[in-house]
């Protein structure tokens, strides 16, 4: 089963080698048939503290890392 990979924007970076990115995801709500913004927020495993706040990274699913950690930062693509 592959992996499931998420974009978001970093909210905190103040942990050590952590990040907690919030992910914004639009649905149809089930009875008014609107468009409905929901979001949620990941810990994610940062090994080299890069990302700030207000960046917009990518996140992959990985084995538990700590209590809250099971995502990772996944590295820029060099272009």
């Amino acid at each position: 089963m592959p992996k499931r990979i998420l974009e978001g924007v970093v909210v905190s970076d103040k942990g050590d080698k952590t990040v907690v990115v919030k992910v914004e995801r639009t649905i149809v709500h089930p009875v008014l048939k609107k468009i409905v913004r929901q979001s949620k927020k990941y810990h994610a495993h940062d090994e080299s503290n890069a990302y700030k706040a207000g960046e917009a990274i990518r996140i992959i699913e990985c084995a538990p890392k700590s209590k809250l950690k099971t995502w990772e930062v996944l590295p820029k693509a060099s272009a």
